[in-house]
């Protein structure tokens, strides 16, 4: 079994994990560090989107390496960047319903981007319920993207075996014979001869 078939088969049970019980993570760490300079860069465009830069620099990110990898034809790693890209989603579904509680600790300042956002928009008693589709959101692309790499795997396998199906053939047809046919063998089986006596020739 490939080392792309083992992270397949590890990414199954973490992916459920995420869907029916995620919690603040390891990952999250990294998608940090994104979320803080997209409110750097975004922010130079104004304040509302850079309140919403935070999100976007999450979200660009995984959404950047997965186009590059799929643009050099690593379907593969374009589809584990998708379950980054949803993985993300579901980091943002949470601290978008904690919009109204304001519970969450907070990073980088005192306002919380999303209650912030859904202030603004008149939306903030509706933030569990946005969260709610922003996490099935994230758990489709989850899906989505394990299904493509599988999908990538099996495409990856069928044409290794359409690449090495026919030298293989005739590797085994060379080895099996090392020069080409005799007349008698093209004719079939070898007619019995004998030749004449030179004394009936005589008579």
């Amino acid at each position: 079994m490939t080392a792309r078939a083992l992270l397949l088969l590890a990414l199954i049970p973490y992916a459920l994990w995420l869907i029916f019980a995620y919690d603040y993570h390891f990952l999250d760490g990294a998608n940090l560090l994104f979320h803080e300079a997209g409110h750097v860069f975004f922010g130079l465009f104004g304040q509302t989107i850079g309140m919403l830069g935070g999100t976007l620099g999450q979200l660009v990110f995984p959404v950047a390496a997965g186009v590059q990898f799929l643009g050099s034809g690593r379907a593969f790693d374009a589809s584990v960047c998708g379950v980054w890209l949803g993985e993300n989603l579901l980091n943002v579904a949470r601290y978008m319903g904690d919009a109204q509680a304001m519970a969450l600790p907070l990073v980088g300042g005192e306002i919380h981007d999303w209650n912030w956002l859904l202030s603004r928009v008149g939306l903030l008693s509706h933030c569990r319920q946005l969260a709610g589709l922003t996490h099935l959101l994230g758990s489709a692309v989850i899906v989505a993207s394990l299904y493509g790499a599988f999908v990538a795997l099996r495409n990856e396998h069928s044409a290794q075996i359409a690449s090495s199906g026919p030298s293989a053939q005739d590797g085994r047809s060379g080895s099996s014979r090392s020069h080409p046919p005799s007349q008698e063998e093209a004719r079939g089986a070898p007619r019995a001869y004998c030749a004449p006596d030179p004394q009936e020739r005589d008579r």
